[in-house]
């Protein structure tokens, strides 16, 4: 990833002299925003300015204009100056289309917003996010291997696995902490979770990091591109960040989605960890989002998005910190990534809507089954070589161990799975000629 330039000294470039010029440069610049971008001078400094403007003018000017819009956050940098932010109109564009998005009048299928059957859509939600974070962060394995390994319950193999595992049960405790306050504790503890049996430093895990500990973030040609605060400042920059995150502070408004992408800046910024502050930093988004009420989440992956254009993702911390502190850059990239992770779900959504309509009304043609069984058969259907468990139909629709038990054995009865005991262990195959046999037990 390139490093960006670092903006030169608005104050030094001030025009003082002609104050008529300084007149007509403001009249001539469009703002803070430029065609509906918030540009950094690593981008600006490329571009043809507007009007007769010098590119040094254009870029005065743009700044001016963000000073009047700076709101300070309870949130300082190694140096002791404040973070601070602007809502621009893409801002409240974004946020706009966000709360409209995850709203409760987008139609969602009945069986995600049906209590008896959506555990099923939050499950496979929960693995995505979990797969993607983790890959993010050097884990390698497959999409069907890391699902594979979750559903059915069976031991990681090796680190990318653990890591894998670590993050769905992280995710996990996050859905059940939601109505509770944040605390460093429950953050030291997502970090524990998060990098368990995964560190060179076992001892790291559940910890901040010391004062021996040094972490800079480097490129792998070893310039340094973030210095993250002193060890010994980590429990009160923690606590204030709790604070943060629970309301109590600032005293202005803050949208409930802009506090939660702070939140995650935050995090990644102090970099409290000695690793698993990347994974931290996102689960405390989801955090933030679950317990200001935006359930939709709950089936969003936001790594997913990010792991597509990682360079996009360090890019947004570091106009941040080369910027004045300006989190709008990552406030900006972090809502572009929602609102993408949220058409991603509809688009989902929509196709699996499709499919269980059509499935649904095929196999209630040929006997009587509940939701459970009809999805089991529905997957066998387009995979006629996947392998079932109780265990993995329990962990899929987050049922007792009975009910998953007497659903695959009544499928076993009806001659619509075959089963076959591997170890200690009860598998359930797609019978042969699946399809033809549901046909004749109609």
């Amino acid at each position: 990833m390139r490093i960006p330039q670092n903006p030169p000294n608005v104050d030094a470039m001030a025009p003082r002299s002609n104050l008529d010029r300084v007149m007509e440069m403001l009249a001539a610049a469009p703002g803070a925003v430029s065609e509906g971008k918030y540009l950094h001078w690593d981008k600006l400094r490329r571009l043809h300015p507007p009007g007769n403007l010098t590119t040094q003018e254009w870029w005065w000017t743009t700044k001016w204009a963000r000073r009047q819009l700076y709101k300070n956050l309870p949130n300082w940098d190694v140096n002791g100056k404040p973070f601070q932010y602007a809502m621009v109109d893409p801002v409240l564009e974004l946020v706009s289309r966000i709360d409209r998005d995850a709203s409760s009048r987008i139609e969602i299928p009945e069986q995600v917003t049906d209590p008896t059957t959506r555990d099923k859509y939050i499950v496979s939600s929960l693995m995505e996010e979990a797969i993607t974070s983790s890959q993010l962060e050097g884990a390698a394995t497959t999409r069907k291997i890391a699902k594979e390994m979750i559903r059915t319950g069976r031991k990681p193999v090796d680190s990318s696995e653990r890591m894998i595992l670590n993050n769905y049960e992280a995710i996990q405790r996050i859905r059940r902490h939601k109505d509770k306050p944040l605390t460093p504790e429950l953050v030291v503890e997502l970090q524990r979770i998060l990098t368990a049996d995964t560190l060179e430093k076992p001892d790291a895990a559940g910890r901040l990091r010391r004062s021996d500990e040094k972490i800079d973030i480097v490129t792998p040609h070893n310039e340094v591109l973030h210095t993250p605060p002193a060890a010994k400042e980590l429990p009160n920059r923690m606590a204030a960040m709790c604070d943060f995150a629970n309301g109590k502070t600032p005293d202005y408004f803050i949208h409930p989605v802009v506090r939660a992408i702070l939140l995650h800046f935050w995090l990644a910024y102090d970099h409290p960890f000695v690793d698993g502050n990347g994974r931290t930093a996102r689960a405390l988004f989801y955090w933030s989002m679950l317990s200001q009420d935006y359930w939709l989440f709950e089936f969003i992956s936001i790594s997913q998005i990010i792991r597509k254009a990682p360079a996009k993702y360090g890019r947004a911390f570091l106009y941040t910190e080369t910027d004045d502190n300006d989190v709008t850059y990552f406030i900006l990239h972090q809502l572009e990534v929602i609102q993408k992770a949220i058409g991603q779900l509809h688009l989902y959504l929509k196709k699996k809507a499709a499919q269980l309509r059509q499935t649904e009304s095929l196999l209630r043609q040929y006997v009587h089954l509940n939701h459970r069984q009809i999805a089991l058969l529905s997957h066998a259907l387009r995979h006629s070589d996947a392998r079932y468990s109780i265990r993995s139909h329990q962990t899929s629709h987050n049922v007792a161990n009975q009910t998953a038990r007497s659903d695959l054995l009544d499928l076993t009865n009806r001659g619509l799975l075959v089963q076959r005991k591997i170890g200690r262990t009860m598998y359930f195959s797609p019978a042969p000629d699946l399809e033809g046999r549901l046909g004749r037990l109609k």
